[in-house]
This record gives structure tokens, sequence and C-alpha cells, in this order.
């Protein structure tokens, strides 16, 4: 059994998508991260960066328990357990593996801020706003190109934890300023991975949890709570 420790954001679907696809059994376990409960001592145990999601794995590689922290590492461990979602081949696997390091990297913390400074900031910066409206169209671009290449998925040929990785955070497309339609490439495969029954499970996973972030959330997502010594 995997004990899943998660919020219904674009890095907790990562790997809700992810265990749905592979057939895994998992608990779920909610981290309210509007209430806090990403900084309770017994969450940071596992997760010491304070984020979801994290996982425990009571099976691990050696018969006992691990526990994994950061969604890029948990869908790479995921793969290597399930024998899934990752080329067996050298090269397939690099070819995979620069993706996701291209999501870790850039789609997740640009479109994060793009989303902060559109959506939550408690002011309006047009700089800020600008700067990541245009990164994130850039980096669509980068995703637009690569799918017209591979005419499929972001590794090749194959769906692979590079897609499941990026697919979550395409989601948000209008809250980042995007037109799908100005990336037909990306709009081809958003909507080829949509279909997926085990993503459309996954994407309920806690959904009837999510509410508006209110004053105090805000205060706790973005405010000193953050940054507080622990």
């Amino acid at each position: 059994m995997i004990d899943v420790y998660s919020w219904p954001t674009p890095n907790g679907h990562k790997v809700h998508i992810m265990l749905e696809e592979c057939g895994l059994p998992y608990a779920v376990h909610p981290i309210d991260i509007r209430a806090g409960d990403q900084f309770d001592p017994a969450f940071l145990a596992i997760s010491p960066n304070n984020k979801i999601p994290a996982i425990v794995d009571s099976d691990g590689p050696d018969g006992k328990p691990i526990s994994l922290f950061e969604s890029g590492a948990i869908l790479v461990y995921l793969a290597a357990k399930t024998g899934k979602f990752m080329p067996r081949s050298t090269r397939g696997k690099y070819e995979v593996l620069q993706w996701l390091m291209f999501q870790m990297g850039g789609v997740g913390p640009m479109l994060g801020q793009t989303h902060h400074f559109r959506m939550y900031a408690p002011e309006t910066i047009a700089y800020a706003i600008d700067r990541y409206t245009n990164e994130a169209r850039r980096l669509y671009r980068v995703l637009d190109r690569r799918l017209e290449v591979t005419d499929a998925y972001l590794g090749g040929r194959q769906y692979s934890i590079a897609d499941i990785a990026t697919w979550p955070w395409i989601r948000s497309h209008a809250n980042q300023g995007v037109d799908l339609a100005d990336y037909p490439q990306v709009k081809r495969w958003f909507e080829t991975i949509a279909a997926r029954p085990a993503v459309a499970r996954a994407i309920t996973v806690l959904a009837d949890q999510r509410k508006p972030i209110d004053e105090k959330a805000r205060e706790i997502l973005f405010g000193a709570t953050q940054y507080a010594r622990r």
C-alpha cells in the first residue's frame, strides 16, 4: 500500500495520475495547504521542504518502507517500481527524463509564478504579470515545437512520466493567459491525455475539498507563516 500525502494541485495530480495509471493501491491523506497542514512535524518528517505531494510506500525496494518527497522523484520511483511509463532503452529513458526535468525546472516554477501574479498577489504588478505571462507563452511554444516533432508525446512515441508531470499544469492555461488554440500541438496532446480514464479518475482525487483562497489561507501560503523557522 502506498500512502499519499497530497492536495488537489498540479503537483499533487501528477502523483494521483501515476498511481491511477499504474493501478497501484493507495490511500490519500489530505494535506490542506490552506490551513497549514504542510507545517505539521509529522508531515515535515517525510517532506522537509513542507510541500506536497509526498508518499510512503510500505513495500519499498528492499522490502522496507520508503518515504519520498518531490513529485518528479516520486514519478521516477513509481516508474521503476512498476516498469511502466519509462522507456527501457537508455536513449529513450533520457529522452523522457530531459522533458521531466524541463517540467520540474521550467513549466512548474514559471507557470506557478504566472498563477501567483495573475490571480493571488495582493496587488497588481504589471511588470510581474507581463514577465511571467510572456514566459508561460514561451514555454508553450517550446512544448508545441517538441510535440510537432514527435507527433505524439513529450518523450517520444510513447506516453510517459514526462507527460504525466506536465499535463496537470496545462489544465490552468486560461489562468496563465494562454489560449490553447494558439498551440495546436499542445491542444492535441492535452485533449488526448484528458481522455484517458485514469487521468479522469485522478483529477477527482480530493477535488471536493478545494475552496477559494481567503485571507487566512493567503497568509499561510504566501505570508510570514511560510517563512517561519521550524
